[in-house]
């Protein structure tokens, strides 16, 4: 299955209602889902000495036009790409992508160069060359891997490999007492040019480590390496522990800084909270205080209902003077059986014993 381009994908377009998943509508350009599978190899590639090749067949190679067109299944183009892959990394990897992806049916052998050869000619490597055999074979763009390969191809090389194309970037690699070692490959029209990732390199990643030395021996020494192993000496590895421990001080501070930097914003924010509250707390109870004791609060009004009452109570109305007053008779006077003395009264009673006198005088002049 092709992978995906982004030649294939549509811009996406959005409505406000959002009518699809995640505001996706039906002029959205989705790209197809792979299939749930694992589309990896299972086993390492295998070198090129471990695999068979049928010299029966003459070995006539095929031109660029029918390699775009697509060759038949048993005979795939077989594209070579080499280089030294010290600290195998993504631009490696998408190098021997794009040489895997040159044409339809592809077959992709890789050279790695020896220590020896890369020594003489490049340099020192950080990864020895067992390591960077493995590192290669474990891609999964890859399906031979020729050890100890050739600083420059020769004839014979690519005679016996049966090579179509050689796949690198376009850039020219002088090296060898050359201005480019693929010059006679360009020539002979065996060369397919490949696009180099930018920002990633071998030599980026060695300057990275370069740079920071300091940190990565002190990490190496923190994790028990030893200095004898780190190269560092005795005076450096005394400064790299005590650079450690300032560095643990100052973490510590630090932290104890943006602590006490959190508490005193949480402070800050539970007072600024309790002011508020205070604050409406006393326009409450100003208000309050006025509804009852301002100069027309309710406690004005409650004194001067209480005056007015009191005032009634002490000076009540008058009756008229035109009334009818209405006689009261005498009520009759009780007396005593067999007795004409009238029984012994109270205090309170006295006032009514003139009465009773009178009573019984008139009840005698009447008899």
């Amino acid at each position: 299955m092709e992978p995906p381009t982004s030649s294939r994908l549509n811009s996406r377009k959005r409505r406000k209602d959002g009518s699809g998943p995640n505001g996706a509508t039906e002029l959205d350009g989705i790209p197809p889902k792979m299939s749930r599978r694992s589309l990896g190899l299972k086993e390492p590639a295998p070198f090129s000495d471990e695999v068979e090749i049928d010299y029966s067949k003459p070995y006539i190679r095929v031109t660029y036009e029918e390699a775009m067109r697509g060759t038949p299944l048993d005979r795939p183009v077989r594209v070579y790409a080499d280089g030294i892959f010290d600290l195998f990394h993504s631009g490696h990897a998408r190098a021997l992508m794009q040489a895997k992806n040159l044409f339809p049916n592809t077959y992709l052998i890789v050279g790695v160069c020896s220590d020896e050869l890369t020594h003489n000619f490049k340099g020192f490597t950080v990864m020895n060359e067992n390591e960077r055999y493995d590192a290669v074979q474990h891609c999964r763009y890859v399906d031979e891997v020729v050890r100890n390969a050739p600083w420059t191809l020769t004839p014979e090389f690519l005679a016996e490999h049966r090579i179509d194309f050689v796949a690198h970037d376009d850039i020219p690699y002088s090296s060898a007492g050359s201005d480019d070692v693929y010059k006679h490959i360009k020539e002979a029209g065996m060369f397919a040019p490949t696009q180099r990732t930018e920002g990633i390199s071998t030599s980026d990643i060695i300057t990275r480590i370069v740079r920071d030395y300091d940190v990565y021996a002190r990490r190496n020494l923190q994790r028990g390496y030893t200095a004898k192993e780190l190269n560092v000496s005795f005076i450096n590895e005394k400064k790299y522990h005590l650079q450690e421990r300032v560095d643990k001080v100052k973490k510590r501070v630090k932290d104890v800084e943006e602590k006490s930097k959190e508490f005193v914003q949480k402070v800050e924010e539970k007072s600024i909270d309790l002011i508020q509250k205070w604050e409406e707390k006393s326009r409450e109870f100003i208000g309050n205080f006025l509804e009852m004791f301002g100069p027309e609060g309710a406690l004005k009004h409650m004194l001067k209902e209480g005056k007015g009452r009191m005032l009634q109570a002490i000076s009540p109305k008058q009756s008229p003077s035109s009334s009818p007053t209405h006689d009261r008779s005498p009520s009759p006077s009780f007396r005593w059986p067999f007795s004409t003395k009238t029984p012994p009264s109270s205090p309170a009673n006295r006032s009514r014993k003139v009465s009773a006198v009178t009573y019984d005088i008139s009840e005698d002049e009447e008899d």
